[in-house]
């Protein structure tokens, strides 16, 4: 069954344009409320959002679907998407609920959901909610007595926060660390500032002025060149970038050198060896993370489990293979230990743990692999499928052929816009950029 307004993360789309609407947020949550409601306890369900303007019209929406199914709920406003993930345990919640577009740009807003257990739905539930949307949500709408009501929890950052200080070993500070922090403008602009300052580090704290329109604007993990500047001019120990909603990171050390997710993954998880606490002998991450992550990990006898791109799908495999580290290049870190999804904040503080712990600095931890030459480019198409047409194949084959099992070769359509994304790897930077250029000069010469 196609999917109408659910992708791989969720519901996402640009404000007030397609099923992006009050009026669907309002039907969705009576949707999702009915697909949630059983038993006679009095169900509930967290809302929390990013720092869009947008949020504003989409958490009333929501709420009042909500309560007209007959649940109540408990907003908690700006919040990074792994607190919601927390806090749908810790309030024994039916249901959470994250309105943000992560990485994107204000003009888009999003709806994540997570079941009852903290983790995301599958793809069978978000199924069910649109054909309930799709179908009518009439027979959803409860008598005026069986209303839910709606409420706000003041406690809630303070929750987030001593959650996050509680996966620091204990008794461990970060006293001598100046960290500069980038918060995109979004969820985490209160928290990760205070969680950091609270376990002792000098804190330089940017993005943390939202206006409504500045989430992801030149700053954040998708613009770490903000938070690299600022690193080298304040003579700070490591920088830590975030996204809109928290859910990814990007690191820079000392010197200002961009540390991303497969780095990230990869001293994490030797630590995590070393300290006796890794589960199932390796990490699971995408396609997309570089061939030097897996060879890093095969000459320490690790293993590296790779999935479709998606941080659900790397944290399905977890569940099924029993992992407890796993994540994207992009920077989405999920550490099974603390959390149900990926955590920006928790994974930086990981970081920060073996800098302390080790007193080496950043550059010397964080650079844990040389990276093979890796290239991606995308390639926009008018229709049909290219990927289907005889030439093209060849062409993919060609490629492989002249890898010969050195290098990577992974073409993908985009889950979201008429693009194929293509990107190899190899030992030779110069071989790698021509295959590319190849293959999309033969996508383009076709898909016109």
């Amino acid at each position: 069954m196609s999917r109408k307004y659910f992708g791989t993360d969720g519901m996402r789309g640009r404000v007030n344009e397609g099923f992006m609407t009050p009026d669907v947020a309002m039907r969705v949550g009576l949707a999702a409320g009915k697909s949630f409601i059983r038993g006679d306890h009095v169900h509930r369900v967290v809302i929390g959002k990013d720092t869009r303007r947008s949020g504003y019209m989409y958490e009333p929406a929501l709420a009042a679907g909500f309560v007209a199914a007959g649940m109540d709920v408990i907003m908690v406003g700006p919040m990074p998407t792994p607190a919601i993930a927390m806090l749908v345990k810790s309030l024994r919640a039916d249901l959470g609920v994250m309105i943000s577009a992560s990485h994107n740009p204000h003009y888009d807003n999003g709806i994540k959901f997570f079941g009852p257990d903290g983790f995301k739905l599958s793809d069978e539930k978000e199924l069910e909610i649109e054909g309930l949307v799709d179908a009518g949500v009439d027979e959803a709408l409860v008598t005026s007595e069986e209303l839910g009501r709606a409420t706000r929890l003041e406690d809630a950052s303070g929750r987030y926060v001593e959650f996050a200080k509680a996966t620091v070993p204990n008794g461990l500070t970060f006293d001598g660390l100046k960290i500069v922090v980038d918060c995109a403008h979004g969820a985490a602009y209160k928290v990760a500032p205070t969680v950091l300052w609270e376990l002792g580090a000098e804190v330089i704290p940017i993005g943390v002025s939202p206006n409504g329109f500045n989430i992801n604007d030149k700053c954040g993990s998708t613009y770490p060149q903000a938070m690299c500047a600022r690193v080298v001019e304040e003579g700070a120990d490591i920088g830590i970038a975030l996204d809109g909603d928290a859910d990814r990171l990007i690191l820079c050390d000392e010197k200002g050198q961009i540390v991303d997710g497969d780095q990230i993954m990869a001293l994490i998880t030797r630590n995590w060896k070393k300290r006796g606490v890794l589960k199932g002998n390796g990490l699971v991450s995408t396609v997309m993370s570089n061939l030097g992550l897996e060879r890093l990990l095969h000459a320490e006898g690790l293993t590296l489990e790779r999935t479709k791109v998606g941080d659900r799908y790397v944290v399905e495999r977890m569940r099924q293979t029993g992992f407890n580290i796993g994540g994207e290049q992009s920077g989405h870190i999920v550490l099974s230990d603390f959390a149900t999804t990926g955590d920006g904040l928790v994974a930086a503080l990981q970081v920060l743990t073996e800098i302390q712990q080790s007193g080496m600095s950043a550059s010397e931890v964080c650079r844990q692999f040389e990276p093979v030459p890796q290239l991606l480019k995308n390639v926009r198409f008018a229709g049909g499928e290219p990927l289907e047409v005889e030439s093209v194949k060849r062409c993919i084959a060609s490629a492989e052929q002249a890898l010969n099992g050195s290098g990577r070769l992974v073409i993908r359509k985009s889950g979201t816009e008429p693009l194929i994304r293509v990107m190899a790897e190899g030992d030779d930077a110069a071989t790698i950029t021509a295959l590319v250029d190849g293959i999309c000069a033969e996508i383009e010469a076709v898909g016109k």
